[in-house]
């Protein structure tokens, strides 16, 4: 097992399938990127999140920040919550859980007694050079997003 990703590291060297089309991270052409895990599609906090960034998408922009939510739901599945929620920032499968093995958000969980192996929501700030700037782990939703563009 490796050590956490901390603010400073470089960013994981990966490619994803979003519902936007392929991206790679780092990022390239100039822009920082938000990259935020989340557990489940349409689940309470899951949706309070998404819908947060697409509220203030216009801000991340302003700053020079793409936004992209992970989890390891399909494409499909990601396409119907952007639907039915109206989300206007791009969602990413991690179907075999490469990018949640790569930025340490797969965890052993805990609910009711019942443990399971799941996604820790975490966001990371990665700047243009390909190195994160910072990382929130274990997040709580209210105030999260406000957190994240306030650093930037």
């Amino acid at each position: 097992m490796t050590a956490p990703l901390s603010a400073g590291d470089a960013a994981p060297a990966l490619k994803l399938d979003t519902t936007a089309g392929p991206i790679s991270l780092p990022p390239s052409g100039g822009r920082g990127v938000i990259v935020f895990f989340y557990p489940k599609d349409n689940t309470p906090g899951c949706t309070t999140e998404a819908k947060a960034f697409t509220e203030m998408k216009a801000e991340f922009d302003a700053k020079g920040f793409d936004i992209v939510g992970v989890s390891r739901d399909t494409l499909a599945s990601h396409e119907k919550f952007i639907e039915k929620q109206a989300l206007a920032i791009p969602l990413a499968s991690d179907e075999d859980g490469a990018a949640c093995e790569a930025f340490g958000v797969w965890k052993e969980k805990n609910m009711y007694g019942r443990k399971f192996m799941g996604i820790e929501r975490s966001t990371f700030a990665i700047g243009s050079d390909g190195m994160i700037i910072e990382c929130w782990r274990k997040v709580r939703v209210k105030g999260h997003v406000e957190k994240v563009l306030s650093i930037l």
